[in-house]
């Protein structure tokens, strides 16, 4: 068998496998999170959350989950090596507002222990 129908062969399979894929998949909630701050932002917006001393009362669980969308989780401020509940610092932007929150992340909640405006 030539190479040329070698390869018409393999392409016309990819490309069914592709369609089979695309129709399985169309409509589950499937998603690519490979970096790590994309896996914590992940597993935090799956979870419910709560404040620890009423921290701001604008700052609800939909502001949560639109601030959890445009965050970033710095990795250096982080207690990643607890057992139970892992400590994160995530910054990112409250009305225009640049804020950094630090979460105890635990195996079904989420509560924010602290919220700082920081300066820009």
């Amino acid at each position: 068998m030539k190479l040329l129908y070698r390869l018409g062969f393999y392409l016309v399979g990819f490309s069914i496998g592709l369609i089979f894929l695309s129709v399985i998949l169309k409509g589950k909630k499937t998603s690519c999170n490979y970096g790590p701050n994309d896996r914590v932002i992940s597993n935090l917006s799956k979870k419910s959350w709560k404040q620890q001393n009423k921290l701001s009362s604008a700052f609800d669980s939909i502001a949560f989950q639109a601030f959890l969308s445009k965050a970033s989780v710095d990795f250096g401020k982080s207690n990643t090596q607890k057992d139970s509940c892992k400590v994160y610092y995530i910054n990112g932007y409250w009305a225009d507002k640049p804020i950094s929150i630090t979460v105890e992340n635990c195996e079904k909640t989420v509560e924010v222990l602290l919220l700082n405006y920081r300066s820009q």
